[in-house]
């Protein structure tokens, strides 16, 4: 039995599609629904069972799954980057996943695989290097990408990192992100507007080493940084963190540029004033280094931006579709 934790969520429920495209169906969905439409993503996936984070991590400690479990992918987490309640992010991001990873060490017959954050890398002073020994130089620039980096740092005194993977994920976009708020990415965001009125809206750049709409970002579909997450689920002896990204930077107008493409519409971009609440906290370059993956033996070659901007426009944006087990893509 694999379990699935944020299971309902983005990359979480894109894991459920690719295990089920595996024929993997003996799977344990956990998240918390509330009242948002996260369920809409597992609509059409195959898993075994369904249990609320707060139900299950009590069913887990009381022993109530046995020995059953052979896996856990650990992709729960409150994502937003401008949340601003620190206790419920430590809680939520930090709190229960020392919970797991604590359960893990009296069960290391079960893979442990984590969902960590490039937020935790901060402005990239020290880099984007996934060198464990120097987790305690990051600085994150948000409470979220802290509570990430709390646990990361966690599991590295308490000596778990050679019995666990985590897996610093960076800009990922892709379908089953449609509950995600401002948390989506702009390409989601902006479809509406490219496709009906022709134009999109990008912020203003504050830093004179950058242009309006050059900022930088490795962005990677999900189904890139999937087949990555899946690579530890058939390499077991191979633990500690690894980045999950590209390894190529890529600018806001280019992504803006893909999405017109795809859409088949002319460039046609209005700078916006970035939010005073985001100036001081904004990444303007995120790239991956991965060196650390590829030597491990990870090789699966990610999608051109421009391919998967027009694959996610064709396949899902277009007829709000979700993925599905039974989708040929």
């Amino acid at each position: 039995m694999i379990v699935v934790t944020g299971g309902a969520g983005f990359i979480g429920s894109a894991l459920v599609w690719r295990l089920n495209r595996r024929g993997v169906d003996d799977i344990v969905v956990v998240d918390h629904l509330g009242e948002t439409e996260k369920w809409e993503n597992f609509v059409s996936l195959r898993f075994s069972d369904y249990f609320d984070r707060s139900d299950f991590i009590e069913k887990l400690e009381a022993g109530y799954f046995g020995s059953s479990i052979s896996a856990i992918f650990h992709m729960g987490a409150c994502p937003s980057t401008t949340e601003r309640n620190a206790d419920y992010l430590v809680e939520n991001n930090y709190r229960y996943t020392a919970r797991l990873a604590a359960w893990h060490e009296e069960h290391r017959s079960c893979r442990f695989i984590y969902a960590s954050s490039a937020a935790t890398y901060g402005d990239g002073g020290q880099g984007y290097c996934d060198t464990e020994d120097e987790l305690h130089l990051l600085c994150p620039l948000n409470m979220y990408g802290y509570s990430k980096h709390m646990f990361d740092l966690l599991a590295l005194r308490k000596g778990w990192l050679p019995h666990i993977v985590g897996l610093k994920y960076f800009n990922v976009f892709g379908p089953n992100e449609y509950h995600k708020g401002d948390m989506r990415s702009l390409i989601n965001k902006a479809y509406p507007l490219v496709r009906d009125e022709g134009k999109i809206r990008l912020f203003k750049s504050y830093r004179e080493e950058y242009k309006d709409g050059e900022q930088l970002r490795d962005f990677i579909y999900v189904k890139d940084a999937v087949e990555m997450t899946l690579f530890f689920l058939d390499s077991p002896k191979i633990n500690g963190i690894f980045n999950i990204g590209t390894g190529t930077a890529r600018s806001w107008y280019e992504v803006a540029d893909s999405l017109f493409q795809a859409v088949g519409r002319p460039l046609n971009i209005e700078y916006i004033p970035m939010p005073d609440k985001l100036r001081g906290k904004y990444q303007y370059y995120t790239c991956a280094d991965m060196t650390k993956l590829r030597s491990a033996g990870c090789s699966h070659t990610c999608m051109d931006l421009d391919a998967a901007v027009k694959e996610y426009v064709r396949d899902y944006l277009s007829s709000n579709k979700y993925l599905s087990s039974s989708f040929t893509t």
